[in-house]
């Protein structure tokens, strides 16, 4: 697999996670995210919910430092029951 990529790193990338408006989901996201970036500052975290309110919509935007970081970042997401979509 080739390690070429379009995005010059580090660089600012954000993140948008979706998932149930449960009461530990932006908790959940949250500590996945500082896992693979220690350095996100949490206050700068944008939630939104959606028109129902049965979802939330999580920015974070992270200093990515490799396509490695935001891979394994990404699987984590993915793999956790409670995010249902990651962008």
């Amino acid at each position: 697999m080739s390690e070429d990529s379009l995005i010059e790193y580090p660089c600012d990338f954000p993140i948008k996670i979706m998932g149930k408006a449960e009461q530990d989901f932006t908790e959940v996201a949250l500590t996945i995210v500082k896992h693979h970036a220690p350095d996100f500052d949490e206050k700068t975290m944008e939630i939104r919910s959606s028109k129902g309110g049965n979802y939330l919509s999580i920015t974070c935007t992270i200093r990515a430092t490799s396509r490695r970081q935001l891979d394994e970042l990404y699987r984590a997401l993915t793999g956790h029951p409670k995010v249902s979509v990651v962008l």
